[in-house]
């Protein structure tokens, strides 16, 4: 009845019903129906304008049927061609039609072709004054399709070129809160890949793109350029060809004169486009090779500018130069042999430094696009033309008093050492000689600096020139006699001299064969350095061990150099660990130094490095010396391994309190070893850690103890052992934490406050942090593999934070459940960390600090606040900020505690915040400023 009806708005409805159903059912129709639907659409096109919307609705689901006959999309696009005034409808019946051509041309393109170019003249007339964005983009992806496959666009590309770029440059800014979420830069991709689809459009296009450069819109140069490069990536010499010199005129005008950075890289980077196709153009017998003409256009402009006295466009001209010598290996021939002469010429007639800087800058610049080429046959490059002054100029810019012009110097030192066969040996041993020089006695600590770097990237390319020239040297000049050894200026000149060599060692160390060399220099120089008994000596030896971890660093990628290192250096730190702690308990002159904390600290690193990316197989053959040694005192595998008497870290005793110290070299070890590497002996060694960490008095001790044991906790394999010695460090801490002497140290095993290490030797805040270390400890190793025992511990620190004794030492635990771990629980050292622990701990967690905080007493409130300050610290900001609403008010109220590590908890907090949850913040803004003036006011804030 309602198809029928004479009322078009009732004849809509019944339309309209009919559309929504078969746009739910078209898959099931059969080929028949499907043809008797199509043929009664077709013919509701050419009735009242009300039921159009519904006819393309049934149409859209129609297009979508498999079943389709042969002949039907045609003959429904004709219809809608001839009958429907697309342009007059609304955006969504618009968009409609787009989608009936996209599901057409996706499933019947052979069809559609035998349209010819009647499809896309039909597409042209639907298109043309489209203004809705949404409908945009999918009739430019129409459009993209229809030159990517091939239409048939017959007489009509100018009409097609028409209709798409009077939207270039795209000028749309999206409407706020724009559910749709289109962007301006979707549809200026969008656009720019239609017109930069075909060769056929740059008749019209490149006019356009000059003309919009040479207008005064920022955005529409920007486009242009972008565009145009895109473009040179499929044009050829025909192309361009007309248009050539309108294009240099525009780019050279633009980087002379822009103030805009953007604008200058665009137009490199176009230059550098249109360089590289003119290159790859294949040229018939008797067309002009147009990129010659172009080059020497380059030429005239900008290599005039070079020789100017007032350097003013020389930039400008120089960047222009390497844009289009970088494009192909042929503009860098013609360009470099033009440019390289003059710039060697003008470096020797400017005298200032200044002026001699900018020059080897801009000679820099073309030496790195030689890199690019790689090995360049002699009679091809220019560059091997001029060796010899190149080499010269920059050997003087290395002596030039300019630190400024140094840096320049040493950075094109390491581009001509990459370059094959460049550097005579005559001229490497003079560059390890100025490297060499410039590292050790160069009083600009960037000029130092900058000369170590350029020895550790030229040394894997020349070893044996590195490992026997510049190695003696530096291992000459740390073995040198104590100039002026009296006098304390003599001695600070020489420590500094001391510390840049070993700086430098490291450095060079980037091959195998070179760290074999240098690795036994720097044992040595440590070896020297116990025996000493200058003030200094515990600053010197952290510095070998500084040396010695940037080494292990540099050898973790090559399996060699890294067991080398290993098999090296650990047996060595521990036999000179272990002879140091048997002095000290002997009584005898102790290598004292050696023990103190701030050695063993950065020992650890060294250790921890030249474990991590052992094999399992040689990291086995390791570990069945080191735990031995530990747990038997069994010492034959070390060298010079006659001491005076028996290593015996886990026992009991005062005269053993040294030989304890050492447990923090045995964490770095066993905890850096791959998850899949048995560890002999591990539950005996793990009741060894549990006792030694309740019971030492000794802060750094228990604590690496307990960092110890949590390391191998976290790696344990799940089953009766790992819960056995779980039951039994609960055993231990559980009594001890409700009463006695030995709480804190109970603590200690529940936790692991990770500023322990800052904090170390630090006086009573020190032993306080330290001994709440052993506890956290086991809680963060199972927190990070989800264990289902870390609940329960986490709730008895929880509990601990109502406590006035430990409340607060409970509440920096939070800093260390939350926080990275520097040595021990981290992925670096194989441990289980899980994926977005922090957000399950917060979850988990955060409600129970919160309904802690709000039934706690007056004296123990700020022990949550701190505890809550911390976790928030260091959640991700993005959850976070999802979690604002319902924890600002408890933060506001932490700015209030007297407790200054809660302020300033608080503040790291807030500070994120204020920048990336305005609308949140806005809301709080008088509490803040009233909060934050009281603060500024505060003495210990």
């Amino acid at each position: 009845f309602c198809l029928e009806n004479t009322d078009p708005r009732m004849r809509g409805r019944g339309i309209q019903l009919l559309s929504q159903v078969l746009l739910q059912c078209y898959s099931l129709l059969q080929e028949k129906e499907v043809l008797h639907l199509v043929l009664f659409y077709e013919s509701r096109l050419q009735d009242h304008h009300l039921v159009i919307p519904s006819v393309l609705q049934g149409l859209r689901a129609l297009s979508m049927c498999e079943v389709l006959s042969p002949g039907l999309a045609v003959s429904v696009l004709k219809a809608i061609f001839q009958e429907v005034h697309v342009q007059s409808l609304l955006q969504l019946d618009r968009h409609t039609v787009y989608s009936i051509i996209t599901n057409f041309m996706s499933t019947r393109e052979e069809e559609l072709k035998g349209l010819g170019a009647n499809f896309t003249f039909g597409f042209i007339q639907v298109m043309d004054g489209e203004k809705d964005p949404r409908n945009l983009l999918v009739a430019f992806q129409i459009v993209r399709d229809l030159i990517a496959k091939d239409y048939d666009l017959g007489p009509f590309v100018e009409e097609l070129f028409e209709v798409t770029s009077c939207y270039f440059p795209v000028d749309f800014t999206p409407p706020p809160n724009d559910p749709h979420g289109i962007q301006r830069e979707d549809l200026i991709l969008s656009l720019r890949a239609v017109l930069a689809s075909t060769p056929q459009f740059a008749e019209f296009l490149l006019p356009l793109l000059i003309e919009k450069l040479d207008s005064e819109l920022q955005s529409a140069k920007l486009d242009s350029l972008q565009t145009l490069t895109a473009c040179c990536a499929i044009y050829g010499q025909k192309e361009l060809q007309e248009f050539l010199p309108s294009l240099w005129s525009s780019l050279r005008r633009e980087v002379f004169q822009t103030a805009s950075e953007k604008i200058e890289t665009e137009c490199l980077a176009a230059l550098h486009a249109l360089s590289a196709c003119l290159s790859r153009s294949v040229l018939s017998s008797d067309s002009e090779d147009l990129l010659d003409s172009f080059l020497s256009s380059i030429l005239q402009d900008c290599r005039h500018h070079l020789c100017e006295p007032d350097m003013k466009l020389v930039w400008p001209s120089a960047k222009l130069l390497q844009a289009a010598a970088g494009a192909s290996l042929r503009t860098h021939h013609c360009i470099t042999h033009s440019v390289l002469p003059l710039l060697l010429e003008q470096y020797t007639k400017h005298t200032q430094s200044s002026q001699r800087r900018t020059i080897l800058e801009m000679l820099l610049g073309f030496l790195e696009l030689q890199q690019k080429w790689g090995h360049v046959e002699e009679d091809e490059s220019v560059l091997l033309s001029l060796q010899a002054p190149v080499c010269s100029v920059v050997f003087s810019a290395l002596m030039d008093p300019s630190v400024q012009l140094q840096l320049v110097g040493i950075k094109a030192l390491t581009v001509l050492g990459s370059l094959q066969g460049f550097l005579s040996s005559s001229d490497l041993e003079l560059v390890v000689d100025h490297l060499v020089r410039l590292a050790l006695h160069e009083e600009d600590s960037q000029s130092s600096e900058a000369a170590m770097e350029a020895a550790g990237s030229l040394a894997p390319t020349y070893p044996k020139v590195f490992s026997g020239r510049m190695v003696p040297r530096l291992e000459e000049e740390l073995q040198s006699g104590r100039a002026g050894k009296g006098r304390a200026e003599g001695y600070h000149n020489h420590h500094s001299l001391q510390q840049r060599c070993l700086q430098a060692l490291a450095a060079v160390s980037t091959h195998t064969s070179i760290v074999r060399e240098t690795v036994p220099v720097l044992l040595q120089h440590l070896q020297k350095v116990q025996k000493g008994t200058e003030a200094r000596n515990t600053q010197d030896m952290v510095s070998v061990c500084q040396s010695l971890h940037r080494v292990a660093l540099q050898c973790q990628q090559d399996a060699e150099g890294c067991w080398y290192f290993h098999q090296t250096v650990v047996p060595c730190l521990l036999a000179m660990a272990v002879q140091a702690a048997m002095q000290e308990s002997t009584h005898r002159l102790p290598g004292k130094a050696l023990l103190e904390e701030e050695v063993l600290a950065a020992m650890i690193p060294v250790i921890s490095a030249a474990t991590t990316h052992l094999s399992p197989e040689l990291a086995a053959q390791s570990v069945s010396h080191v735990v031995p040694l530990f747990l038997d005192g069994e010492v034959s595998f070390l060298p010079q391994n006659s001491f005076p008497c028996s290593f015996q870290p886990f026992g009991d005793g005062e005269c053993l309190e040294a030989q304890r110290r050492l447990v923090a070299l045995l964490m770095a070890f066993v905890c850096s070893l791959p998850r899949n590497v048995a560890i002999p002996q591990q539950e005996w060694l793990l009741r060894e850690l549990l006792a030694l960490s309740c019971s030492c008095n000794c802060p750094f001790t228990a604590t690496t103890a307990a960092k110890c044991f949590a390391g191998l906790v976290n790696k344990h394999p799940a089953g009766q052992q790992l819960d056995e010695i779980l039951q039994l460090a609960m055993n231990r801490m559980e009594p001890s934490l409700v009463e006695g002497p030995c709480r804190t140290q109970a603590l200690t095993l529940l936790l692991w406050v990770r500023p322990a290490l800052d904090e170390w030797g630090r006086g009573a805040r020190g032993l306080s942090l330290a001994l709440t270390v052993l506890p956290a400890q086991v809680t963060k190793a199972l927190v990070l593999r989800y264990h289902p025992l870390s609940s329960c511990l986490t709730d008895k620190l929880l509990g601990l934070l109502g406590d006035t004794e430990l409340g607060p030492a409970a509440a920096d635990g939070f800093s260390l459940l939350m926080a990275e771990s520097p040595d021990v629980l981290h992925k670096g050292c194989h441990a289980d960390v899980r994926i977005m622990f922090r957000q399950r701990f917060f979850t988990d967690n955060v409600p129970k600090l919160v309904q802690g905080f709000h039934g706690a007493g007056p004296d123990v409130k700020a022990n949550y606040l701190k505890g809550l300050s911390h976790v928030l610290n260091h959640l991700p900001k993005p959850v976070l900020v999802s979690e604002l609403p319902t924890l600002l008010s408890l933060l506001l109220e932490a700015l209030s505690c007297s407790d200054r590590v809660v302020q300033l908890s608080t503040l790291s907090c807030l500070h994120p915040l204020l920048l990336e949850a305005p609308q949140v913040m806005s809301l709080h803004v008088d509490t803040l400023v009233t909060k934050f003036l009281d603060l500024t006011s505060s003495p210990t804030m």
